[in-house]
């Protein structure tokens, strides 16, 4: 044994130094994980080659051996770290040769690449990361940070440690339309430091807390590294569970844990967006703390504007407190009512399935005892008892194709049933009447009788669908009877919008806030996976960008307002209408639809390729590109070096090795707090990428193989990855900020600044840990 330490710790110890050096040596990281892997490999070979890494494995025939295997000892569980006495045989790490382990590895590589790569089944979601990435890189150039740190700044400048408090909020605003951690902190450090400085903000807070929300992309949806975890974690967590149920007796992880084992991006979506709003309430808290705490080195500013409107208190009141309590609470009162509700008439042709029990029975007596030591015995017997329920009533029924007759009662009982009023009809008629009622308290001097014309026209659009629009009324011709009443309402909205553009927070707060709202609503809501929200904001980012672009050019962006419109009437129209044209009968209403939608489609087209030459000819189009190309060939090339370097420690026992060690702990809690800790020393010398497909590959199916949940684990994950991007001395948000940082700035500024910060990352951590219903709450309330 070289230096008395087993030749698989030696293999892991050149891995991490070939690495290390690799990364320390110059070379783009991407090529250097790869390189590392193969310099690694060959070290290896040639020492094993050599006779100098001997690996002490177990003897496997041995009596003491044989002796754990008939008590009752799963092989599995059986390693040097928790039966250190047993006996020892000498073995080389490359059992059967390097020749053998290398030949396998070029084997995998290419599979590897194939499946995560090119064309697995992860590929679709990892496209999301081209999307997001090209989204935030063109949101970052049409200078919305800008404006928005400039806004932000006169709202809370007055509040102590106001301008800090506006940088969390803006990072926070920028982590969910953008998600791009170089982009936010060097576009904060540009534009807010020399501001907070020239007011006598402490350079350490200065930089820390624009350090600490910029990183704030890593976690608030739609984060890239949470599509990157959560491509990766689905697939170990699904396999450890696998080998969980067999090792437990069960045919499969459905059997044993009642459920399927599965995690999607968009469910891991959800689990992120609240401990992400905790951070950036965290860091305000902080700032504002510090404010109050010193003074001086925080003090309040007054940046604010007059906008020449005068706001009485009782306005406030009614406007902006009254007005939307009475709206949003009769919803749910005449909800509630089923005054407000589903109009749909659709029923299903066939029956459905019959109720099975909450839990399979009909298993083996060893999957039997690790169900009930799972579920706990009351849930088995209630399986139990449901499952002879079911046999008593002649079994499961199957589903069964409905009679027309049967179709048709169903239908009429719908109709009986169907609330005057549709849910999403009332929602809309709503949202513009919260749009008017705002606009006449921004600006209540302005005229208000288009305001009320507005109300007035959401009052008769809500009564005529009440009176004249019944369930079995076609699209079409409920459209004719709410057309005028719908024009009225549209009137007044318009002249809103005019008053609410007047409103600079408004004004700049809203167009991005649309396009959040839209990609992450479809994800949240269930309504899309993340390539197809990611593929809207993307478009949506070049709209936008265009848009601001044509104004810093004083000329007219109403091409873009109407593509944007085209886009929301192609959606209205296929919720409302039946655009199946390729059936055997098709109604002229359905044609007339389609062909208006298709018109849209056409026009929201062109408005995008016109946003595209707009961003071209003004020499945006081509960095924006060019950049999005850096950044995801960047994340690929990354993934693929470190299936190499993965496969390299695979070959030679190093990946079992860990395993068997974190295993020989009896409690998962213990084992996660060390995997934990691991991934927080690491982050300080690894880039999260590296970290997500080099480590977590090796200690996924230990941390996803337990009773922990699965988004849990994974959120706890990214937030722990979140300050490899604060730790010195690799920390890529230090290096952005000092290389847009003043010559009056230090380095010690920056580190000392972000220390606190890396301390409240860990507060955050400490929260979710003794508190995971921050993580599992809304994904359980929403169904992911």
């Amino acid at each position: 044994m070289l230096f008395g330490l087993d030749g698989v710790e030696i293999g892991l110890i050149i891995v991490f130094l070939c690495l290390f050096g690799g990364i320390l040596s110059g070379f783009p990281v991407a090529f250097a994980i790869g390189g590392a892997g193969i310099i690694a490999f060959g070290i290896i070979a040639a020492l094993d080659s050599a006779g100098l890494l001997i690996h002490q494995a177990i003897d496997t025939a041995s009596n003491a051996y044989n002796e754990l295997i008939s008590n009752g000892v799963n092989a599995d569980k059986i390693s040097v770290f928790r039966y250190p006495d047993l006996p020892r045989i000498a073995e080389p790490v490359f059992v059967s040769g390097w020749e053998t382990a290398l030949d396998r590895n070029l084997s995998f590589i290419v599979n590897r690449i194939n499946e995560r790569v090119l064309a697995g089944q992860s590929i679709e979601t990892l496209l999301a990361v081209l999307m997001f990435v090209l989204m935030g890189i063109t949101l970052e150039r049409s200078k919305i940070a800008n404006d928005l740190l400039t806004t932000m700044a006169r709202v809370f400048g007055p509040l102590p440690g106001g301008l800090a408090v506006s940088v969390v909020v803006v990072g926070a605003f920028l982590a969910a339309s953008t998600g791009i951690v170089g982009a936010t902190v060097v576009t904060m450090g540009l534009l807010s430091l020399p501001t907070m400085l020239r007011n006598n903000y402490s350079p350490e807070l200065a930089t820390g807390v624009i350090a600490a929300s910029g990183t704030l992309g890593q976690i608030i949806p739609p984060s890239i590294v949470i599509v990157l975890l959560g491509t990766l974690a689905g697939d170990l967590y699904s396999s450890a569970q696998e080998a969980r149920a067999q090792l437990a007796g069960c045919t499969d992880a459905l059997t044993y844990l009642g459920e399927p084992a599965v995690v999607s991006v968009g469910t891991l979506f959800q689990a992120a967006l609240i401990p992400g709003i905790m951070l950036a309430g965290l860091y305000g808290l902080y700032a504002f703390g510090y404010a109050m705490m010193n003074p001086t080195k925080a003090p309040a500013v007054n940046l604010s504007k007059s906008t020449g409107e005068i706001v009485t208190r009782n306005e406030r009141l009614i406007w902006f407190a009254v007005a939307p309590v009475v709206l949003i609470g009769g919803f749910f009162l005449l909800s509630s009512a089923n005054v407000i509700g589903s109009q749909s008439t659709t029923v299903s042709s066939f029956t459905d399935s019959g109720a099975t029990a909450s839990l399979r029975t009909n298993v083996s007596a060893e999957c039997q005892a690790s169900m009930i030591e799972l579920h706990g015995q009351s849930a088995w017997d209630e399986a139990i008892a449901e499952q002879q329920a079911i046999d008593d009533a002649g079994g499961a029924q199957e589903s069964r194709a409905l009679t027309a007759e049967e179709q048709e009662g169903l239908r009429l009982e719908k109709i009986a049933n169907a609330a005057p009023i549709g849910t999403g009809l009332a929602i809309g008629m709503i949202f513009l009447a919260l749009v008017i009622t705002t606009a006449r308290g921004i600006a209540p001097s302005a005229d208000p009788r288009p305001l009320w014309i507005g109300l007035a026209g959401v009052a008769l659009t809500l009564l005529v669908n009440a009176i004249w629009v019944a369930p079995t009324t076609t699209p079409g011709t409920a459209l004719v009877l709410m057309a005028i009443p719908i024009v009225i309402t549209l009137y007044g909205a318009k002249y809103a919008a005019g008053l609410l553009g007047r409103n600079e927070l408004l004004r700049v707060v809203f167009p991005p806030l649309v396009l959040i709202v839209a990609v992450l609503g479809s994800i949240l809501g269930g309504i899309t996976n993340p390539t197809p929200a990611a593929a809207l904001g993307a478009g949506g980012a070049i709209l936008l960008a265009a848009y601001r672009k044509l104004q810093d050019e004083e000329k007219s962006g109403k091409v873009i307002l109407q593509a944007a419109f085209a886009i929301v009437i192609m959606l209205l129209i296929g919720v409302n209408f039946d655009l199946r044209v390729n059936l055997p009968e098709v109604s002229t209403e359905s044609w007339i639809a389609f062909f208006f939608a298709y018109a849209a489609y056409l026009f929201a087209m062109f408005g995008i390729l016109y946003s595209c030459w707009v961003l071209f000819r003004s020499s945006v189009l081509a960095p924006v590109v060019r950049e999005t190309a850096k950044v995801t060939s960047m994340v690929f090339t990354i993934l693929i070096g470190s299936q190499i370097l993965n496969l390299v420690v695979i070959s030679f026992g190093g990946e079992h090795y860990i395993q068997q060690f974190l295993r020989s702990f009896d409690n998962e809690f213990t084992v996660f707090l060390i995997v934990m800790l691991v991934l927080f020393v690491l982050g300080f010398v690894l880039d999260f990428l590296e970290i997500i497909y080099i480590v977590i590959p090796i200690v996924g199916p230990v941390i996803y193989g337990g009773t922990f949940d699965p988004k849990w684990v994974t959120i706890m994950v990214a937030v722990n990855l979140q300050t490899s991007f604060l730790t010195p001395p690799f920390g890529f948000a230090l290096f952005y900020l000092r290389g847009v940082a003043p010559a009056s700035v230090t380095t010690s500024h920056i580190y000392r600044g972000v220390a606190p910060f890396v301390l409240i990352q860990v507060v955050g951590l400490a929260i979710l840990w003794f508190f995971p219903s921050i993580v599992t709450i809304l994904p359980n309330i929403m169904g992911g």
